[in-house]
Formats: C-alpha cells, sequence, structure tokens
C-alpha cells in the first residue's frame, strides 16, 4: 500500500472520472433519486472527506461514531483516533419533504450544480448540549463551537460520499490548494524525510517565525546535514470566518511571503493550505488537527501555546497534555510542544521562554498590541514583523479586505468565495 494515512490505512480519493460523473448523475435522475442543495459548512466538508484529508472518513458520520468520538475520542472501531464529529445535520421538516429514508443514495448539489452522491445508511438524533460538553468541555454558548453544535438542525445523516463535480479553487488560493496525494508527491519532489507542521489561522509575526525556527532545528537534530531532507509545512486553515479574523488572503500571502523574502530558504519551506471551519476546540482540536497532518504526510506537528483555544475555556497548555492521554502507537505523526517565544530587550532579541531569564521584561506578542500594529497600519520595527510581511498584510487589506486586514460584515458579504463549484458537463 502506499499514502498510508492516519489509523494506518491507504488514502483513497472517492472521486468519479468526469465522464463517469456525468453519467451517474443522469441515471440518478432518470431514476428520480432524491437532490438535496448543501450548505457551504457541509460542502467543505464532502470536499475533505473525498480527497482523503479526513482518512480513513469515508463519508459523515454515523450515530455509532458520533457516540464513539464524543465518549472515548475514537471512531466505533474503539481503536482509531478521532476527536471532533463530522457530522451532516438535517431539519425534520426538510428531511420529512425530502423523503430521504435510509439506504437510499442522494444527489447532492452545491449552489445548484451536480456534487456529490450521499449514500445513507443513518439518520439519527443526538443531544447537542451533551455533545458540546464532551468535545469542547463547555455548554456555554459563547464559545463558538458550541455556538456551532447548537445551530446544527434536529436529524442527522450518516453515510459513504462519492464526490461527482470537484472544486474550482480561486484565486488567490489556487497554488496552495494541495490534496494529500499531491502533497506528498510534492514532499518527494523535494527530498523531504521529515515534514514539521506549523498550524495557523494568524498573519506570521517574528515569534510564528521563530516556534518553526525552534521546532525545526529541535527535529532536525538527529538528521545528517549534507543535503535538506526535511522541511516546514506551513499548513493554513482557510474556512468559516468571525468578524474579527484575520482575512483568508492575508493569512496565506503572509505565509508565503516569509519564504519569498529569504527568512526560510526555499528549500526547506512549503506553504499550503487546508479547508476546514475551525471549532477552537483546544485539545481536542490539536488531536484532530495530529490526524489531518498524518494524513498530509507530516511526520512531525507542532503545538505552541493556547493550540486552537479561544478565550479562557483551556489552560494554555492542555492542548499538550491531552497527548499523554492517547493510547501509545494511536498516531503516526511526532507531537513538537513549544513554551512561548517573546521579545527580550535585554537579550536584545526574540527568544524563548524556555531559555531566557529575563520574564519580568518580556514583551509578548499578544493578540491586542499585533492587532493595533495592523490597524495603525505604521510599519513597526522589523523585530515584529519583517517589513515583506508587513507590507503584504497592507497590501491584502487593500485588494481582499476593502481596506480592513480583519474580517467585516461588508468582506463577508462581498468576497471572493475560496472555491466554486461549476456545471458538470
Amino acid at each position: 500500500m502506499e499514502n498510508i494515512g492516519h489509523g494506518g490505512k491507504e488514502i483513497v480519493e472517492r472521486i468519479l472520472p468526469k465522464d463517469a460523473a456525468i453519467k451517474r448523475v443522469n441515471e440518478m435522475r432518470a431514476a428520480k433519486a432524491k437532490e438535496l442543495d448543501v450548505r457551504l459548512q457541509i460542502a467543505t466538508e464532502v470536499i475533505d472527506i473525498a480527497y482523503g484529508f479526513f482518512s480513513p472518513l469515508e463519508g459523515f458520520m454515523t450515530k455509532a461514531d458520533v457516540d464513539a468520538v464524543c465518549d472515548n475520542m475514537t471512531l466505533a472501531d474503539g481503536k482509531t483516533v478521532w476527536a471532533i464529529p463530522i457530522v451532516f445535520d438535517m431539519s425534520d421538516e426538510d428531511l420529512k419533504k425530502s423523503g430521504i429514508k435510509q439506504n437510499d443514495e442522494v444527489l447532492l448539489t452545491y449552489t445548484s450544480n451536480p456534487f456529490a452522491v450521499f449514500e445513507v445508511s443513518d439518520i439519527f438524533t443526538l443531544d447537542k448540549q451533551d455533545m458540546a460538553q464532551k468535545v469542547y468541555g463547555t455548554t456555554d454558548e459563547k464559545h463558538p463551537g458550541v455556538k456551532r453544535t447548537y445551530q446544527y438542525q434536529d436529524k442527522f445523516i450518516g453515510g459513504k460520499i462519492t464526490l461527482l463535480n470537484p472544486p474550482k479553487i480561486n484565486e488567490p488560493f489556487t497554488r496552495f490548494w494541495l490534496t494529500p496525494k499531491q502533497m506528498r508527491e510534492r514532499f518527494k519532489e523535494k527530498g523531504w524525510e521529515m515534514i514539521i507542521n506549523h498550524q495557523t489561522r494568524n498573519v506570521p509575526h517574528t515569534g510564528h517565525e521563530w516556534l518553526m525556527k525552534g521546532a525545526y532545528l529541535g527535529a532536525y537534530g538527529s538528521m545528517m546535514v549534507d543535503k535538506p531532507r526535511g522541511g516546514i509545512l506551513v499548513n493554513a486553515i482557510i474556512g468559516s470566518k468571525r468578524e474579527g479574523d484575520y482575512i483568508d488572503e492575508a493569512i496565506i500571502l503572509c505565509q508565503e511571503a516569509q519564504g519569498k523574502h529569504g527568512y526560510f530558504r526555499d528549500d526547506i519551506f512549503l506553504t499550503t493550505c487546508s479547508l476546514w471551519d475551525m471549532r477552537y476546540a483546544g485539545p481536542r482540536e490539536a488531536v484532530f488537527h495530529a490526524c489531518l497532518r498524518t494524513n498530509l504526510g507530516c511526520t512531525h506537528h507542532m503545538f505552541g501555546r493556547d493550540h486552537a483555544g479561544v478565550g479562557s475555556y483551556y489552560d494554555p497548555y492542555d492542548a499538550h497534555r491531552i497527548f499523554d492521554k492517547l493510547p501509545k502507537g494511536s498516531l503516526n505523526i511526532t507531537p513538537i510542544f513549544n513554551l512561548d517565544w517573546w521579545f527580550c530587550p535585554v537579550c536584545d532579541e526574540v527568544t524563548y521562554m524556555g531559555v531566557c531569564g529575563h520574564k519580568d521584561k518580556k514583551a509578548s506578542f499578544s493578540g491586542t498590541m499585533i492587532r493595533s500594529i495592523i490597524q495603525d497600519g505604521v510599519k513597526p520595527p522589523r523585530r515584529i514583523f519583517r517589513p515583506e510581511v508587513f507590507d503584504m498584510i497592507m497590501e491584502c487589506a487593500e485588494k481582499y479586505g476593502f481596506g480592513d486586514a480583519f474580517v467585516t460584515e461588508d468582506y463577508l458579504k462581498r468576497r471572493n468565495p475560496v472555491f466554486t463549484i461549476e456545471p458538470l458537463k
């Protein structure tokens, strides 16, 4: 087997060739198969399932899988680690109107174009409050993941997915979106044996830069240095947005700028993106990220302070400790745990919490400080932002953010979609 992903399973793309897909759509419509137009959240996860980002999942979870994920952080087989439910929800009213039943094959559409076949194997209900408590550790609807859970409809449908109509990834994301199989091919081309993933939903300041460099130096220490044998994969998360988040275009283009301008050598640095709506599940999302990046072909994954957290729902290092609770050998990726990086005026450099002895003098890279710098639009010292990165933030604000590097209501209404599904013909 090649392309072994999470759980020791081969990554299989569940996608029909174009001619076969057109034939399948015509057959389903001739047989008056049920059709269902899906929203962006569902369409995103159909794509992730079909290309193997979520391997070994072959479709949306059944109740047995959801219960196992919530209760034991595994799939229903009891051994494959999985931390966040991947579900297809539908209102009771719409379910009755559609007439969808167990064992049906449903033609899914997106923006009214044929999209995927959904083989319905289970229809069920869930206790959304119980699911929120088990996945997020809270039932507070101010938590964005809990809010998303409470917004699910009454019924859930499980079953396998087959993609009929691949997405057209729109600019500027086109060159950054690689499937798991394409990602692994790129690693082979670069000669990388070790791939350290950097998970991000932010534009990079120098603290992020040194987080990556520190993880790279630590992991690379055991390898021969006669030639580059490994690199850093920046895999930016592109998905649904809240007002105040960084705009997607700034995230991906500013990450790329670090390599383009030499802060990382080209032969040890690669910027890509994955489609995922952040759940802000803290420790559980850290485990999910490890599974996702295993499927991308990564050997290591860095986890910093407050990884995938939000507000004060989690301790800053809960996302580190959760890996101690997983059965040995259940993940085929090595976590790299990082403390804070900050600027120390005494050391006169960006330095590491585990090394610097001037904690009382530190200048942390707080979100509030970084945001105020960007909003002021005045180029800061290069010890905070590399000048080329800051210039790119400002350029993205004008070109993509309608004058703002952060998500606004205007951006949400007017932005170009990350992907489109075109007519199948």
